[in-house]
């Protein structure tokens, strides 16, 4: 009898492991180097209401518009619903592509044309856009490092190969960029050159020039990702890597500046790389959503958003000053930690083998989050002792308390 049930047992056990086997060869090959994004996973241990966390990258909701947007929806729906909830062009809403080309002649002094710019479903997407028109498996593609999650998987799913070159104070390590290239050329180089993610970094004006003169001698493209550039609140702002390189591609985002949910970002390139960007956004979605478009250029017509960005300027000036201050009082004297110009996040780095992943581990205890570096870095566990922290979306009483909490975490893992 025992002979008996351990057979059917095996035979079980045999057809389970064929059978995820099976399930396991059909899928494409690409989603076995394709990672989950660690972020979005911690996100859902920060859904707790007593957990404070400083680890997502979110901008505060109470600066989100929302009488106003509740007031431009129903002027769009009233005034042209019938058209506002039907099939659109893939490019995107004209009037809205035009206001996004006057503000860039306006802020940065580039000359680009409405029809140089795509709307896309955030910048995300246009990352995953920009990876379908220029990856094949096995391209090169270079990163900051420590570089944006969001890009590293978007570009994943290409099978690229990735090279990463370290930031300093200041930007790139340019003499390593160099060096890089000469031993083996790349088709991309991404980059957050305005208050980085995850590091808080901002490239010098030096920076941005000796970064174009190596990637126009090398015939590599920009890829610029700047999502945070009008979150500014100190420092002088400093020209586009586009004013340097035409053979740059922008990003750019209103999720930071109105509302992330709305989803609306865009593209900008050159027309001869935009023909095929279009084309592959027609295969993905064939537009992105045309009432969000319709709704927040309506509020950009009745609003002044310059307006609008200084407040949210003054308010995360105040809490990276107030989360400054609290980890200068706090945290134990061998802990580092960048001071941003502006963004989101600050980047703090432990000494040397002490993890932050350990840390990590004491902090959940404690209800504080935060994201270890490791997620930052193509080959993960290699700087075990760094974390990001954002904070945009914590109120002054959460942070106080929260950074309270990490350093009795700190005190105990170090001491």
């Amino acid at each position: 009898m025992f002979e008996e049930k351990h057979n059917i047992d095996t035979y079980n056990s045999m057809n389970q492991k064929q059978e995820i086997l099976s399930m396991n060869n059909r899928f494409a090959d690409r989603m076995k180097t394709t990672r989950k994004s660690f972020i979005r996973e911690i996100l859902k241990v920060t859904q707790q209401p007593e957990v404070i966390s400083f680890a997502g990258g979110l901008p505060n909701p109470g600066f989100f518009p929302v009488e106003e947007i509740a007031r431009a929806s129903t002027k769009v729906l009233v005034e042209d619903g019938r058209n506002a909830l039907q099939y659109s062009t893939t490019e995107g809403y004209l009037p809205l592509r035009e206001f996004i080309a006057e503000r860039y002649l306006r802020k940065s002094g580039l000359k680009i044309e409405p029809d140089e710019i795509l709307i896309t479903n955030g910048s995300q997407q246009g990352i995953d856009l920009i990876g379908k028109v220029f990856l094949n498996k096995a391209d090169r593609v270079v990163i900051e490092r420590p570089g944006y999650l969001g890009a590293i998987q978007a570009f994943s799913i290409f099978e690229p190969n990735f090279q990463s070159v370290p930031l300093l104070d200041d930007g790139i390590d340019t003499d390593l960029l160099e060096k890089t290239l000469s031993e083996d050329n790349a088709k991309l180089f991404y980059t957050v050159p305005n208050f980085q993610n995850p590091s808080g970094i901002t490239y010098s004006g030096q920076k941005r020039k000796d970064l174009a003169n190596i990637l126009e001698k090398h015939n590599v493209v920009c890829v610029e990702d700047n999502a945070y550039v009008e979150l500014r609140f100190s420092g002088e702002d400093l020209p586009s890597i586009r004013n340097y390189l035409d053979n740059t591609i922008l990003l750019g985002s209103f999720s930071k500046i109105i509302s992330p949910g709305l989803r609306i970002g865009w593209i900008c390139a050159g027309k001869e790389i935009m023909e095929k960007l279009i084309v592959a956004k027609q295969a993905a979605d064939l537009h992105s959503n045309y009432l969000s478009q319709r709704i927040v250029h309506q509020y950009l017509m009745d609003n002044d958003i310059d307006e609008h960005i200084l407040k949210i300027r003054a308010a995360y000036r105040k809490r990276r000053d107030l989360m400054i201050d609290m980890m200068t009082e706090y945290f134990p004297k061998e802990v580092k930690y960048t001071k941003p110009e502006g963004g989101m996040f600050l980047w703090v780095t432990l000494p040397e083998k002490v993890s932050s992943l350990d840390l990590f581990e004491l902090a959940v205890k404690e209800n504080v989050a935060f994201v270890p570096g490791n997620a930052f870095y193509i080959d993960d566990g290699s700087r075990n002792n760094t974390l990001r922290l954002n904070f945009s979306n914590s109120d002054e009483e959460q942070i106080e308390e929260g950074i309270k909490r990490l350093a009795r975490c700190l005190e105990r893992l170090l001491f």
